[in-house]
């Protein structure tokens, strides 16, 4: 449906001082704090998690090397999602000098919506984190105590008892994310990076992170998360996120939060010959997800 004369009957008014409601700012590109961005050329995109090896055994002399195989662990797609958009403005508006005066407006309110559900997709990979509903590549959610290996047995990204945002349990996070292991049971060197939270805990997590002591004590004892930089880049505030007590550590293993731009957003303007409506629309597709699981820690909080 084309928006008409009759919708746009206020524009003609004399006197007519502002009008209001598509000039809102965007909360924009919030997901790159959480994603690393990769470009498509395909359908789809599929990355292969590989075993790699167990311990090297101590070979005895004069006896044969050991052997050992790299298998394939696991598989996650990536299926690229057309986003789009579009409004009409009929013959009639664009003949009596309506379409000047209000397609910029209505082009920035396309543009900030094609930008909200953008974000809203990406953080969903959070929201939906902790549901048996959205697998990943390991048929486990993001956040799981029980992601399966090929030898390591099972392994957790999430608290052990689940819990709100507090001193504690940012450092049994911490504690927790350095005793990741690989497929094959081998320690890995990682570290968490950046605390991502929704806007409710943004005092908390300032509090936590920049106080030079610790916080709601009366001793002096130091404020170790703070003293000994565990989380570098600090925290950054999602306003997509849906749980006001979750928080989510990103870590610096390779290969986990990713998004692929498959097209970027287009914008085309055509004339409709049977009603001599204008039309405008918006275009673009990509994906949103996790490859290894173990480059986001997360707590649904208490």
């Amino acid at each position: 449906m084309a928006i008409s004369r009759q919708q746009l009957a206020k524009e003609l008014e004399p006197g007519l001082n502002a009008l209001f409601g598509l000039e809102y700012k965007n909360y924009e590109n919030q997901h790159a704090e959480i994603f690393d961005v990769e470009n498509s050329d395909r359908a789809f995109e599929e990355e292969v998690m590989l075993s790699g090896f167990a311990q090297a055994q101590v070979k005895q002399e004069g006896s044969a090397v050991a052997f050992d195989n790299a298998n394939e662990s696991f598989t996650s797609r990536y299926t690229h999602e057309t986003v789009a958009l579009a409004f009409a403005i009929t013959e009639e508006a664009v003949e009596d000098n309506l379409y000047d005066s209000i397609a910029k407006r209505y082009t920035k309110a396309l543009a900030r919506s094609m930008a909200n559900t953008k974000q809203i997709k990406a953080a969903n990979v959070l929201n939906n984190g902790f549901s048996s509903s959205f697998p990943g590549g390991d048929s486990k959610e993001l956040f799981a105590t029980d992601h399966p290996t090929v030898g390591a047995g099972d392994l957790s990204n999430e608290l052990a008892t689940s819990a709100d945002l507090s001193e504690t349990s940012l450092e049994q996070a911490m504690i927790d994310i350095a005793a990741f292991k690989d497929e094959r049971g081998l320690k890995i060197a990682a570290r968490g990076l950046k605390l991502i939270i929704p806007s409710e805990l943004q005092f908390t997590a300032e509090r936590i992170l920049k106080s030079p002591a610790r916080v709601g004590t009366s001793d002096n004892d130091l404020n170790a998360l703070s003293s000994k930089g565990m989380i570098p880049q600090g925290y950054v505030v999602n306003n997509f996120l849906t749980d006001t007590d979750a928080f989510f550590i990103k870590t610096d293993v390779p290969n986990g939060m990713k998004m692929f731009n498959r097209a970027a957003i287009k914008t085309a303007m055509e004339g409709d010959f049977d009603t001599g409506n204008m039309r405008y629309k918006a275009r673009e597709r990509y994906s949103f997800g996790f490859s290894d699981w173990r480059g986001m820690f997360g707590s649904p909080g208490a």
